[in-house]
């Protein structure tokens, strides 16, 4: 993504892949409790005609409840491999972004330093693709246990002491396999959000920029960037996102090969088909506001302290 201010020379990948993860680690702080909620009102009424029965009326229901029942504890549940997931998945997003956005500029012929739409667009999938592939395990996990209620509980139930027990306990009964189940809904997913959050973020700034509306390295214009981009973010991602939670969570069974497979789901395409049927385009976006109280300080954070953790780095390296 674009970097404020001079700069003597480019961040290598390393770099770029460390402070993305910091960033994204600081804002995953704040924004696991409203994804919690997300992903249970998800899976709630999955596959009920007509969405179901509602456990949480709306995000600040799902607040309320959980914090009664289940405290901070609750609130916060699935934040250790969170925390893991975010360092793999924005440290790629946010540091394989521009050497991809780079060359693909230098492969047809162009100057690196041009933000050309589609190049951006297609930087942003692959950066996102990669970091998804890379954090399956952690994403699958997290979802699993995000989704675990011992108060109210929707969905199917994965219950696991910790990180290394729900790691080692899908390993033993599932090997690699279970580990990257809806690797192919996360890829989706997390293309689909990528494809547009740098972008976004980038053209944003750069109009505010340009146009004299606010000068390149302000905590506002990294706001404002910051918050256009969440919005298209969940826009775009919302059905996807909801296939994603659905796939990982959903029960098992023996297959003919003696391999578990998903038993309602075969993949993500398979997933929103099937709640269209059931549950209509609501299903789709069932979970929107919370999604939308995860992404909006999730993004603003993220690329907000990005901008300012790369600043600063640049100042120190530089000095």
């Amino acid at each position: 993504m674009g970097m404020a201010g001079a700069q003597s020379r480019p961040l290598t990948t390393t770099e770029g892949f460390l402070c993305g993860g910091v960033a994204a680690c600081i804002a995953v702080t704040v924004s696991n409790p409203a994804e919690v909620g997300k992903t249970r009102m998800q899976l709630q009424g999955e596959l009920a005609r007509g969405g179901g029965e509602k456990v949480y009326k709306h995000a600040l229901d799902f607040f309320s409840k959980t914090w009664r029942n289940e405290g901070i504890r609750g609130l916060q549940r699935g934040l250790g491999p969170a925390y893991v997931y975010q360092m793999l998945l924005n440290g790629s997003r946010l540091g394989f972004y521009e050497p991809f956005r780079r060359t693909i500029n230098r492969i047809i012929g162009r100057p690196v330093t041009d933000q050309i739409p589609l190049t951006s667009v297609t930087a942003g999938a692959a950066s996102g693709a990669l970091g998804a592939a890379l954090g399956n395990p952690l994403f699958l996990i997290k979802a699993r246990m995000q989704a675990y209620s011992p108060a109210l509980p929707v969905g199917t139930q994965h219950f696991y002491k910790n990180s290394f027990d729900a790691l080692s306990t899908i390993w033993k009964s599932e090997k690699l396999h279970g580990l990257y189940r809806g690797v192919d809904a996360a890829i989706l997913r997390t293309a689909m959000g990528s494809s547009v959050q740098l972008p976004t973020y980038n053209w944003t700034k750069n109009q505010l920029v340009t146009r004299g509306i606010l000068p390149a390295n302000n905590v506002w214009t990294y706001l404002a960037s910051s918050s256009i981009s969440g919005v298209c973010v969940c826009l775009v991602m919302q059905p996807a996102d909801t296939a994603l939670t659905r796939m990982y969570n959903q029960p098992t069974v023996m297959g003919p090969d003696g391999r578990l497979r998903g038993s309602l789901y075969k993949n993500p395409i398979d997933c929103l088909w099937k709640t269209f049927k059931a549950e209509g385009v609501y299903g789709w976006y069932k979970g929107s506001t919370a999604q939308f109280l995860r992404i909006a300080p999730h993004t603003i954070i993220t690329l907000t302290a990005n901008d300012i953790i790369l600043t600063a780095y640049q100042r120190l390296v530089s000095s």
